[in-house]
């Protein structure tokens, strides 16, 4: 397993720099960095102050000079390439243009709205869809499984966002009932609440954003499970059980559940993790919650490039590392796998 180990290891560098190095050519052709920014607002201004500078048409060519050189774009772009790579090596992100914060920073400020709205999407989805998906497999064929199938698949065909207006119209005082809060995590006088009135606060805003989260995430981990446990219920071995006569429950709990759930395990490390860092722009945007999808967004749009590719090289070594520890977690769970093997 050890030279499995390595290997993987070499290859997450190229993979690396390859993600960055791309983005980051792109990034030298598309027009309206921040510099050009600032000079669209100051020809536009009618004598007020842009970033120090006097708004309106007198943005001379010493002036452009210094912004260029505020922003590091007086270095030639293989120079910049180098230096933003020395400083990924340090696990030094950078500073943003335009909140002049460093991108750890902004990182940290934002996690813990994504981290809510994962850590709970995971969680719920999860509670749900693997209980479901075996009732489902059990009773294949049965009008419930017709039913649970076709229920499960509306919700995923139904956006999140459209869903979010739905329940925004309905019941945060759109234009019916407003019995859920619109607007952050936590209400304005959370402070000074108890604590399990502080619970109850969170969890009051959260209800909304996680209705449309969860119900658009679960059909694949259904169906995943329900498929899964169908295969395995055909084989020769659940035969063999039933013939012994083994109860169906022990049947279904003590051999197929462990070798069924093997899928299911070695995806929970991506799906945890993935659920924290992916980023329900939409549904942040909806419900006013300041998370790492708005950050993402707003940092392509407005061109703060260290923010894009510092969270860029962040998001991606931490997939490529939890992409490893799946694959793993899959020789752990199913002794058969042996990763050292490979290649010979």
């Amino acid at each position: 397993m050890l030279p499995y180990l390595l290997k993987r290891l070499g290859l997450m560098i190229p993979t690396l720099l390859g993600v960055l190095t791309i983005t980051f050519i792109v990034m030298q052709f598309v027009p309206g960095g921040p510099v050009e920014q600032i000079m669209a607002e100051a020809r536009a201004g009618t004598g007020g102050d842009t970033g120090g500078y006097k708004a309106g048409r007198d943005l001379n060519q010493q002036q452009l000079e210094d912004l260029k050189k505020l922003y590091g774009f007086d270095k030639p772009a293989h120079v910049r390439y180098v230096e933003m790579l020395a400083g990924f090596a340090r696990f030094d992100l950078g500073k943003s243009f335009l909140q002049n914060k460093d991108v750890w920073q902004l990182i940290k400020e934002k996690l813990p709205v994504s981290m809510s709205l994962g850590l709970w999407t995971f969680v719920i989805s999860y509670l749900i869809s693997i209980p479901l998906g075996v009732a489902k497999a059990v009773h294949e064929g049965s009008r419930f499984d017709t039913l649970t199938t076709f229920v499960v698949l509306l919700g995923y065909a139904i956006p999140g966002f459209v869903l979010g207006i739905l329940l925004i119209v309905l019941f945060a005082g759109g234009s019916f009932w407003e019995v859920f809060p619109l607007r952050g995590l936590t209400s304005d006088n959370w402070e000074q609440l108890s604590t399990w009135g502080k619970v109850t606060d969170y969890l009051w805003h959260l209800t909304l954003p996680l209705i449309c989260l969860v119900i658009t995430s679960f059909a694949t981990v259904t169906l995943l499970t329900k498929n899964t446990f169908v295969e395995e219920i055909r084989k020769q071995y659940v035969l063999v059980a039933r013939a012994k006569g083994l109860s169906q429950n022990r049947v279904l709990y003590k051999h197929i559940f462990r070798n069924a759930l093997i899928p299911l395990v070695t995806g929970f490390p991506a799906a945890f993790v993935g659920a924290f860092f992916t980023g329900a722009l939409l549904i942040e945007t909806l419900f006013s919650l300041d998370g790492l999808g708005l950050l993402s967004y707003e940092s392509v749009v407005r061109r703060d490039y260290p923010v894009v590719l510092g969270s860029l090289y962040l998001f991606t070594l931490i997939a490529l590392v939890v992409k490893l520890v799946s694959d793993l977690l899959y020789m752990v769970v199913d002794p058969r796998v042996q990763f050292g093997s490979v290649g010979k």
